[in-house]
């Protein structure tokens, strides 16, 4: 039962891409889950029954992983060795892999933030606060949307080519996600704390 579990890919019957039928993933996933479920070894001897639990454990990581488009490209680079084992390829040399104009965005608004802080904390206005928050929040997702669009079309380009550079610019667009995405959130909280000043 466990012998075919090479990787999430194979375990499923899927190619090792990273566009996928969700429809047929999730049918795949349906099957397998039938026939690994538990249930159906209740009175298999107690190794089968142990065969049923991991595989059915493998069958849920694999789904959720290769559900997910960020964590399927994660995964892909841990299968092809573009990372240290046990390290997320977004945070595997992030720094190095960031452009500077980006850290330059991320140092930038932090000092906003930082006195967008302040300013709150001195009893500022509220609407100017937001105000400030508003325009912050609509240049960093502007960015996010250019960036997924990048993401997007880098999966493509990997499934076209199977070229490793394409795999080095997806590994790299992973790290720039996080400083986005931490960029949002540190937005989101200030927002939050505005919000929650106002009530």
């Amino acid at each position: 039962m466990l012998a075919s579990r090479r990787n999430f890919f194979s375990f499923l019957g899927l190619p090792r891409k990273l566009n996928l039928d969700i429809a047929d993933l999730d049918e795949r996933y349906r099957a397998l889950s039938r026939q690994f479920h538990p249930d159906y070894f209740f009175h298999s001897p107690p190794a089968e029954r142990r065969a049923s639990l991991e595989s059915t454990s493998y069958l849920n990581d694999a789904y959720r992983t290769l559900k997910n488009p960020v964590a399927r490209i994660e995964y892909l680079l841990n299968l092809e060795g573009m990372v240290e084992p046990g390290t997320r390829p977004a945070n595997a040399g992030a720094a190095a892999a960031v452009p500077p104009a980006l850290l330059e965005q991320v140092f930038a608004l932090n000092e906003e933030l930082d006195e967008i802080r302040a300013e709150r904390e001195q009893g500022a206005p509220a609407d100017r606060i937001q105000a400030r928050l508003d325009r912050a929040r609509v240049t960093v997702e502007r960015q996010h949307v250019e960036h997924e669009e990048c993401l997007r079309q880098l999966a493509v380009d990997w499934d076209a080519t199977g070229d490793r550079r394409v795999l080095e610019a997806l590994k790299e667009r992973l790290a720039e996600r996080n400083y986005i995405k931490n960029l949002l959130a540190g937005i989101e909280r200030e927002l939050a704390a505005l919000e929650n000043l106002s009530a």
